[in-house]
């Protein structure tokens, strides 16, 4: 199989292009990517000189240079997106370029060259907030930010694009996703990179905003297996049943660290905070996927890889000033 990866230089991407290429000897994988500060070739470096790996530098809304690196693909894998709900409060343009616009092109190029499966990869933030239960499927889209209003965007030209020209396209909604290699805006690498240099932790409003946990291992093999078993026109959640609130996963960081809650720092909540997601994921259980990784031994084994693995996150936070302008600019407001 040769597949099509965009955004394959983040976060859940490069974990996936890894994973693929350890697993697979028959795959090929062309990474399309634009290297955003989120984007980072450091997460390739094992991968970097495999025969059957090439990376190639664009856009995705670059309709020549998708079309040429799909030429000859028997799928595409979507991970290509602005993924920051902080940033697109602050900055939403970026996200509409990208996770609809860049969506837009891949269906297009799905369509001209005959592409025989397509995985959209969003989140399950396209639901909103629920209070009670768990989100299926079926549920109506209801997005709080411009983030997940993008996200949104992306999916519904994706069913349309399925319903009106029958292309082979599927939806993955993935949960709150950890693991290494994670840009340092997340709570989590956030967190834990603060502490471990001695900054506190700006933990928004009471903490106990709650999100469902997954080991980015587990999100990789839920999309791998909807790209070999899922059907057209479908969506599948990809959740971990893992739900703990913020002020949870804070206590954790703090206790694997030696550190207790005085390095917390209270900030402003941020606008329109979703209080709560769950995701029913009976429908991709039902065809035989589940994750596998104990959520607090996968945190702590993800909070020793930080804690071990400086030179990649240093790097991020100290080599230029963009992390710092960032930082400065949304956190120290709502100090």
């Amino acid at each position: 199989m040769r597949i099509l990866v965009c955004g394959g230089a983040g976060f859940i991407g490069s974990a996936f292009v890894r994973r693929m290429l350890s697993n697979d000897p028959g795959v090929e994988i062309v990474n399309l990517d634009k290297l955003t500060y989120a984007g980072n070739l450091d997460n390739l470096r094992s991968v970097e000189a495999d025969p059957r790996y090439r990376f190639v530098h664009a856009d995705i809304c670059d309709r020549a240079a998708v079309t040429a690196a799909a030429k000859g693909a028997d799928a595409i894998v979507n991970f290509a997106a602005e993924t920051h709900v902080d940033r697109s409060i602050a900055e939403p343009e970026a996200f509409l370029h990208t996770d609809i616009l860049g969506t837009h092109t891949l269906l297009e190029v799905v369509r001209a060259l005959g592409i025989a499966r397509m995985v959209q990869v969003s989140t399950d933030e396209v639901y909103g907030s629920i209070d009670k239960g768990s989100f299926t499927e079926r549920h109506p889209i209801d997005p709080s930010s411009p983030y997940s209003a993008s996200k949104a965007g992306g999916d519904l030209q994706v069913l349309a694009y399925q319903r009106t020209y029958g292309l082979p396209v599927m939806i993955t909604r993935g949960s709150n996703t950890y693991g290494p290699y994670q840009y340092p805006e997340k709570l989590i690498p956030l967190f834990v990179t603060n502490a471990l240099e001695g900054e506190k932790l700006p933990l928004y409003g009471d903490g106990l905003n709650v999100r469902d946990w997954l080991h980015v291992d587990d999100h990789i093999d839920g999309i791998e297996f909807v790209l070999r078993n899922g059907q057209p026109g479908e969506t599948y959640n990809v959740g971990g049943g893992n739900e703990r609130t913020n002020i949870e996963i804070t206590s954790i960081i703090l206790d694997e660290l030696g550190l207790d809650e005085s390095a917390i720092r209270r900030v402003t909540d941020r606008p329109g905070h979703d209080r709560r997601y769950s995701l029913d994921c009976a429908k991709l259980h039902a065809l035989g996927w589940r994750p596998v990784i104990d959520f607090e031994q996968g945190l702590r084994d993800t909070i020793r890889w930080y804690r071990d693995q400086e030179w990649w996150w240093k790097k991020i936070k100290h080599g230029t000033d963009e992390f710092a302008r960032w930082r400065t600019r949304w956190y120290d407001e709502r100090a």
